[in-house]
């Protein structure tokens, strides 16, 4: 996800904002019972930005919108530690030939409102959501279940309003039919885009996005734009993650240097990221409350390929540029030790991870000049790299460039956006001017996750629009495989074939370099990089 996880976590697709947030603070609750700033007796704060979109589950895929979402919301199943399946509102998620899967409901689940959760429930969701005239960000994700075509042809208007593959068999079970078979599809279900929606939200969704009906361990209760937006702990919940809190405030902060101090003097609970002014302190003045923890999330730098500099740019040029990157040093002096080095288009948490037989990723700047000469060269000798100033970005941006530009002579300089939703916005509207800081966290454990929702060129989240037929025909191709280990090996050779190619700049692995206040206790993080905010208790 972009800055976003999936089941617990990504989003889809999610994108890393690495924590990008937004401005003001105010805790927004009744003074009284209260501890020192942090809203509501019970409750817990947390730095999360404005998210981009309404509150829609396909509509999401970024990190702010999709810690919101999953506090909100709970789809057929999650992951556990390791990137297991753990199922939440299925009772199974069953196939025998990977085409046709049977979905069963763990009876007694209802939306916030009181209405039973039902197969209808996810059906008419995922149909509304497949829609193109609904225009949602992650409507791709349906693609693989017959009839989609049908609800979002490639032009004109749908043919339907119901995927073919998509049967409600009782109230409590409905299958799901695949135009070809899809040997992980189960895990796909874990993004948190495939959850269901109650008849409300079809009355008037765009409403529904401000103040949303889900069926999560969280109940909706307000959105202060560009503040703060307050849950509360849903008593009824049927879950295995209730709330072992009261609620949840995500409060907005223009840098993460601001965050940081609020948490340090007892005014936010959690910080899910320390900037880079801070990190080399963070432990000392955090203690026991300090966290750092690897997590299945990538960085990179991404060309725009419909901008002039990148429009059919030898991959030569782009090989050159990552062997221009000093990815150890930066890593260990800017980064402060808290990010390793890529070493594939992959982290190390997905299925499939593999170590490429290359030296691409490797600091060499004589053979980097080289590359870009025999790929002649960057137009104009220069490049920008867009990235959003309010996730402590900007200085390893800079030190990138500065990289770049002593091992090749090719300039290179960061453009600047004030937040991280104008920074996607850029992305999705094709305004980005050179390349951009791409930050990618899974949405289920496999390595397909982070290569067809990035490279394929119809992928939603593929903002360099980055195309290649050979490509998109082999990911087909290990998309079809008869088990899931076939399909994890398949998609290993498309990465082998990324490398040739280069759609992005793989930089480096995320860590999650966080901590909290003494106020909270039982602070963990999934394998997505998440806090695990119904598992936070209040002192």
């Amino acid at each position: 996800m972009r800055g976003a996880k999936s089941a617990k976590w990504v989003a889809g697709a999610i994108v890393v904002a690495l924590a990008a947030t937004a401005c003001g603070s105010g805790d927004g609750g009744d003074d009284k019972g209260q501890k020192k700033g942090s809203g509501p007796a019970g409750y817990v704060s947390i730095d999360v930005g404005e998210p981009q979109k309404p509150l829609m589950p396909a509509d999401t895929n970024e990190t702010n919108g999709s810690y919101v979402i999953q506090s909100l919301f709970t789809q057929l199943l999650d992951f556990d530690a390791k990137g297991e399946i753990v199922y939440t509102n299925a009772e199974s998620v069953e196939t025998e030939d990977s085409k046709t899967w049977t979905v069963k409901l763990k009876k007694g689940w209802k939306f916030h409102n009181g209405e039973d959760v039902t197969a209808k429930s996810y059906v008419d969701a995922w149909n509304w959501y497949a829609n193109i005239k609904n225009n949602q960000q992650n409507s791709f994700w349906f693609s693989d279940i017959k009839g989609y075509a049908d609800v979002h042809p490639e032009k004109g208007d749908p043919k339907s309003d119901a995927m073919s593959g998509l049967k409600v068999v009782d109230e409590h079970t409905f299958t799901i039919e695949l135009t070809e078979r899809v040997p992980y599809f189960n895990y796909k279900l874990g993004y948190s885009t495939f959850a269901p929606m109650p008849k409300v939200f079809f009355d008037d969704p765009k409403a529904f996005g401000q103040k949303p009906v889900g069926n999560g361990p969280y109940e909706f209760e307000k959105w202060d734009h560009k503040k703060l937006i307050q849950v509360k702990a849903y008593k009824d919940y049927q879950g295995p993650n209730k709330a072992k809190n009261k609620g949840l405030q995500f409060k907005n902060y223009s840098t993460l240097e601001a965050a940081y101090k609020e948490v340090v003097s007892g005014n936010l609970d959690i910080i899910r990221q320390v900037g880079p002014t801070d990190l080399p302190k963070y432990k000392q003045d955090l203690g026991s409350g300090a966290i750092e923890q690897p997590y299945a999330a990538i960085q990179t730098l991404t060309p725009a390929f419909y901008t002039k500099t990148f429009k059919d740019i030898d991959p030569k040029v782009l090989q050159g540029l990552s062997m221009a990157i000093d990815r150890d040093t930066i890593t260990k002096t800017v980064l402060n030790s808290t990010r390793t080095p890529a070493t594939s288009f992959t982290p190390p948490q997905v299925k499939g991870n593999q170590t490429l037989d290359t030296d691409v990723f490797t600091y060499d700047p004589t053979k980097a000049k080289k590359l870009i000469k025999d790929g002649g060269g960057v137009p104009g000798n220069k490049f920008t790299i867009q990235y959003n100033s309010d996730g402590g970005h900007k200085e390893w941006v800079t030190a990138v460039c500065e990289s770049i530009r002593k091992a090749t002579g090719v300039d290179c300089v960061g453009d600047a956006k004030p937040d991280f939703a104008t920074d996607l916005e850029a992305r999705d509207n094709n305004e980005v001017k050179g390349m951009y800081r791409g930050g990618w966290v899974a949405d289920y454990p496999v390595n397909v996750n982070f290569i067809k929702e990035l490279y394929h060129s119809s992928a939603e989240s593929n903002n360099g629009r980055f195309s290649n037929k050979e490509i998109d025909a082999l990911m087909a191709k290990g998309d079809k495989a008869e088990s899931l280990e076939d399909a994890v090996a398949a998609y290993q050779d498309v990465e082998k074939l990324l490398l040739e190619e280069m759609p992005s700049i793989p930089l480096w692995y995320y860590r999650i370099n966080g901590g909290h206040g003494e106020a909270v206790g039982n602070v963990t993080v999934d394998f997505h990089g998440d806090i695990e905010l119904t598992e936070v208790t209040v002192k």
